[in-house]
């Protein structure tokens, strides 16, 4: 990778995002072929935790400033948060995190050991007030959409929890076509932002690190990277200009359950305290792109792309044949668009569209049995084949989420 795939310079060439003074600094916006990268990554990880046994819920991007207060947020974290804004004669705040919104919920009604694990996810907004100096493009923004869940479950259920988060991550990112640089063990510091819980700290870390020793990945500990409830796995990646960053991680916290009062009834009747399981499997969306574009230098897997297919017909007399093949496309969920002869050349087209995974190329031979000349992005040419073969393969291909591009690889 080179710093010619710096995403803010890509993002803007291709169209999927931008920013505005008028709108403010680390607040980008998302352009139409950027929102349908967003909008295909969210579904992914939606439909992913589904089939994972989530339950998905929305929470207010808003909360009183005593929720915080709760949570150990204001007091460990205030620094990272907005000004309270008085509402009503009471103090409201943009929330620096989804937790304590799920803690409240988890908490709105009994729960029973039978329900445990309780696995809560969101895809939710929450606001950071970075300063000034360390914004830039999508990888520190003050407004981020956070693919967060919350595990409710037993102490015996921990382990078990946090080894299938780490490999929903390793799933992601090999449909993503990206690559860990390395696992990390975040640990407290020194200093006065952690949680004074000795034994909690000693008892979250044991278990985390079990868990990865038991994975068999390879990790380093770092000291002073913790959250400031607990300790973590963070899954590390790495910029085009060589700049480590966290994408993924996995926490585990006995903080959070005991100063909401969370508990379950167990099967001896009597109440129980849950541990809290914190994973996101990308992390903020915002910096899950930005490091798509980087690694990918806006060529995306074909699932993720913005355009899936473009349909290229020779002259205007293939332009209907073109269109049709087009609505295919459309009617089963691919991305895809006519590019006709009046922008250019056959040449000149491909060219243009050398970042789309698929060029169905449709000349008077093509159109007379309704066959199409496909293109891949990886330069092979495949022989004209029927348009629905073509299409239905595409579809299937797309549906698996498959880093290929065509399976028949002698074609």
């Amino acid at each position: 990778m080179t710093t010619a795939h710096d995403h803010r310079r890509l993002g803007r060439e291709l169209g999927l995002f931008d920013t505005d003074p008028l709108i403010g600094a680390g607040l980008p916006y998302w352009l139409p072929d950027g929102a349908a990268v967003r909008h295909t990554l969210e579904e992914y990880i939606r439909a992913a935790e589904r089939r994972a046994g989530y339950q998905h819920v929305y929470s207010p991007v808003l909360g009183k400033r005593e929720l915080y207060e709760i949570s150990g947020h204001w007091a460990h974290y205030s620094d990272d948060m907005f000004p309270p804004m008085d509402l009503g004669g009471e103090q409201v705040v943009l929330r620096p995190s989804l937790c304590p919104h799920h803690a409240v919920i988890y908490r709105s009604r009994s729960r029973s050991y039978r329900e445990l694990p309780l696995r809560m996810a969101e895809l939710g907004g929450m606001y950071r007030s970075e300063l000034s100096g360390v914004l830039g493009g999508l990888t520190r923004v003050r407004a981020i959409q956070l693919n967060d869940a919350h595990i409710f479950c037993t102490l015996d259920q921990v382990a078990e929890e946090a080894r299938a988060a780490l490999e929903m991550i390793r799933q992601a990112y090999e449909a993503l076509g990206i690559g860990a640089t390395r696992y990390r063990l975040s640990l407290p510091g020194p200093g006065g932002k952690y949680v004074a819980a000795p034994e909690k700290w000693q008892r979250s870390t044991a278990l985390l690190t079990d868990v990865l020793d038991r994975s068999g990945l390879s990790y380093e500990a770092a000291e002073g990277e913790a959250a400031f409830y607990g300790p973590k796995i963070d899954v590390q990646v790495t910029d085009g200009a060589g700049r480590e960053s966290t994408l993924s991680t996995v926490q585990v916290d006995f903080h959070q359950p005991e100063q909401f009062d969370l508990h379950y009834v167990g099967g001896d009747g009597a109440k129980h305290r849950p541990v809290m399981i914190h994973r996101s499997i990308i992390g903020s969306v915002e910096r899950a792109v930005a490091h798509l574009i980087e690694q990918h230098g806006g060529a995306f897997p074909a699932w993720l792309a913005p355009t899936q297919l473009v349909v290229l017909p020779i002259s205007h007399t293939e332009l209907p044949n073109a269109h049709i093949l087009a609505r295919r496309c459309i009617r089963l969920g691919l991305r895809a668009q006519v590019v006709g002869p009046d922008r250019g050349s056959l040449g000149a087209r491909i060219r243009e569209f050398r970042l789309v995974p698929y060029q169905a190329v449709i000349g008077a031979k093509e159109a007379a049995g309704d066959h199409v000349a496909l293109r891949l992005r990886d330069g092979r040419r495949l022989d004209p084949r029927p348009a629905d073969e073509v299409v239905n393969r595409i579809s299937t291909l797309i549906e698996a989420h498959s880093p290929g591009l065509w399976t028949d690889a002698t074609s």
